[in-house]
């Protein structure tokens, strides 16, 4: 098994011989695994590239590691341990109180996602302050700074995709509004509209874009039926613990997303955020 650390593309040399590790992974590296110079180890720098390495130096570093520092020789560019998924799936999801979000990233990195787009909605019990606002606070608020979040959901997908092997990590964006996300989407769908009508239509990827919804929608086999061909870039839309608003559903449909409804049982918003990326990673990704 590889023991494997993360590196992103500017932590290399510029000739490429060498990488320097950041004080979490050189921590992990010395105070974990107790590697020592000319033990093996793989870096891999988070945009799809992995590389066999040997450890160079290792220095301890002083109250709670804060210098640690680990420097490894690059030998070579190797395969990564998994390959990643060939669909392009960005998962969606409404804030989720506790640590339900937490367990959405760590699945949705697992299972291959590529980016991870936390939504704020009517009904969510969860209200981030965002830099350079008062931080309203609403129902169930509890007052957590957006940037503080975001940085853990970053970190738990980074821990994440080092267990499960990809060499590639999913971006976590900042938390955008309801009404962000359906302006944002109407804008890059006439931009793809006005694309398609000067190009062959073969040379211009659809993106296709699904509304997960308790009602008011279809089942998944009978939506996906109707699309022509096998997409190769997906969003998934996925509401909160308390549903989605009237509102909400008829401004998705309007803006032109696919509500579906599927299962006879009701989920809680976590599991169906799992649910639906292993089923759209089965059915267009590599998940078999």
């Amino acid at each position: 098994m590889r023991r494997r650390f993360y590196a992103p593309p500017d932590a290399f040399a510029p000739d490429g011989a060498t990488v320097s590790l950041a004080r979490e992974e050189a921590q992990h590296l010395r105070g974990v695994l107790r590697l020592k110079p000319g033990d093996e180890a793989f870096v891999f720098d988070g945009e799809g590239r992995e590389y066999a390495c040997l450890v160079a130096a290792v220095a301890a570093g002083g109250r709670r590691a804060a210098g640690e520092t680990a420097t490894l020789e690059v030998r070579g560019r190797v395969e990564p341990q998994r390959p990643e998924s060939p669909l392009d799936l960005t998962l969606a999801v409404a804030l989720l109180k506790g640590e339900k979000f937490d367990l959405v990233v760590q699945k949705a990195t697992e299972l291959g996602v590529w980016r991870i787009l936390p939504v704020e909605t009517k009904r969510a019990d969860v209200r981030l302050v965002r830099e350079g606002s008062e931080g309203r606070k609403g129902k169930g608020s509890e007052g957590r700074d957006a940037g503080v979040r975001v940085a853990r959901w970053r970190r738990l997908a980074l821990e994440a995709a080092k267990q499960s092997g990809r060499a590639r990590l999913p971006e976590v964006c900042a938390p955008v509004a309801f009404a962000e996300l359906m302006a944002a989407i109407t804008t890059n769908a006439a931009a793809h509209e006005d694309a398609a009508a000067h190009e062959d239509a073969a040379t211009v990827d659809e993106e296709r874009r699904l509304f997960f919804t308790e009602r008011g929608g279809r089942g998944l086999a009978e939506t996906l039926r109707e699309w022509p061909a096998r997409p190769a870039k997906l969003t998934a839309l996925v509401g909160a613990e308390g549903g989605w608003d009237d509102e909400e559903i008829a401004r998705a449909c309007g803006a032109g997303w696919h509500a579906v409804t599927f299962g006879g049982r009701v989920l809680r918003a976590e599991t169906a955020a799992v649910v639906v990326t292993a089923l759209l990673q089965h059915l267009y990704g590599d998940l078999v």
